[in-house]
């Protein structure tokens, strides 16, 4: 017997049925496009490109024309589904299992962005025209480089008078239940490679070689050894990951010249990207003069530092109207009081932090990425009307 499916799972199972791995469109936005314009949105659909990357669309759409203009933001890009055939159901297909729907995209973050378009719908049909304004900015771009996406289409915004007042980004911030925690901000990131260059040479005459196997052992170690901070009151510990070692020797007997290291950082607000990186390269020459594994070498360990793509700069959102008007809804529907979390990774907010205030909230995220990927379908219609008491009471204003 087929389900009888609320608003907010109709528009997600059309959203999921749209193959949109990053970064093809694959008809996500038209989706949505087709649900706002009979609704009075006026839509701009804006492609960017930029050199050595992919052409991307994104969607800006804007329902009134005063202000204050609240804006939700997201994403239709989503990962790669992995082996199809690993799948409970299509990973495009958006069937339902236990109450769940499944697809890639049901909570990162197709799911949220059918919530905003069905609360919308409902706040409308309940308040008649905003006082303000309404709009939502979509990327195809946030699960790829980042750079064809939100950043230029805020750009472009700010270009033709499109100015935003709040926002808030539909990311699934929830770590277990819905309502768990509002992401009022993010620990900044940024990447490096390390390139260690010794002398190749025989395993069995180490005194004519020098082993930068052994020296990258050594500025690693300086690198980890102690903690950058201990966190701070609204962030979590700065943490410094390897994420890739790689000599690219395949002989046993052969003491390598050459090896790789890259990392990832994330960072409190202890730091800004000029003192971390300040602090990284202190800590990368300390290890190459200590010798420990490196023994048979004279002088410190040669190395060069990379700093690979663009930096996230750590950020907090302070805006007590706008974490208060969300606070007070999610609290209301779901009786649980979130908490303020600035935990996690990095998400488009680091841009749009830059025009306005900035919140996350959405779906429980326990499942994105992940093979089935799925939604309650109970979910779907709490978020949804924790949009529509938000936007009930952003517009009402104080008091």
């Amino acid at each position: 017997m087929s389900q009888t499916l609320s608003r907010p799972a109709q528009l997600l199972r059309e959203l999921i049925a749209c193959p949109s791995v990053t970064p093809a469109e694959a008809g996500a936005l038209t989706v949505l496009e087709e649900a706002l314009r009979p609704l009075g949105f006026v839509v701009h659909r804006l492609t960017f490109s930029d050199e050595n990357t992919p052409d991307v669309e994104n969607l800006y759409a804007r329902l009134g024309a005063g202000s204050p203009n609240f804006c939700f933001a997201g994403h239709t890009d989503v990962v790669p589904p992995g082996p199809a055939e690993q799948w409970r159901s299509g990973p495009f297909d958006g069937d339902i299992d236990e109450d769940h729907m499944i697809g890639r995209g049901a909570v990162d973050m197709k799911g949220a962005i059918a919530c905003f378009v069905a609360a919308v719908e409902r706040h409308l049909s309940q308040h008649g025209s905003p006082t303000g304004s309404i709009s939502l900015a979509i990327t195809g771009d946030e699960e790829g480089p980042s750079i064809n996406g939100t950043d230029k289409l805020l750009g472009w915004m700010r270009d033709n008078g499109e100015q935003i007042d709040a926002c808030i980004v539909g990311e699934p911030t929830n770590p277990e239940r819905l309502g768990d925690a509002i992401k009022i901000g993010r620990r900044g990131s940024f990447s490096g490679r390390i390139t260690v260059t010794g002398i190749q040479g025989h395993s069995a005459y180490p005194h004519l070689a020098d082993n930068a196997a052994h020296g990258m052992v050594d500025v690693l170690a300086a690198l980890l050894g102690e903690p950058f901070d201990e966190g701070t009151e609204n962030f979590q510990a700065t943490e410094l990951q390897v994420t890739s070692i790689d000599i690219a020797n395949p002989a046993a007997n052969v003491i390598p010249g050459s090896a790789q290291a890259m990392f990832n950082i994330r960072f409190s607000d202890r730091w800004d990207e000029a003192s971390l990186r300040a602090e990284i390269t202190r800590r990368l020459e300390a290890g190459a003069g200590s010798a420990l594994a490196r023994r048979h070498a004279e002088g410190p360990v040669t190395f060069e530092i990379e700093w690979i793509g663009r930096t996230s700069p750590v950020f907090l959102t302070r805006d007590n109207a706008l974490i208060g008007t969300l606070s007070g809804a999610v609290e209301a529907v779901t009786g649980r009081a979130p908490q303020l979390s600035t935990g996690g990774g990095t998400s488009d907010a680091r841009f749009i932090k830059d025009h306005c205030p900035v919140v996350e909230f959405g779906l429980v995220g326990q499942t994105m990425h992940q093979i089935d990927e799925r939604v309650a379908l109970a979910d779907l219609d709490e978020l949804t009307e924790i949009y529509v008491r938000f936007l009930a009471d952003y517009f009402a204003g104080p008091g």
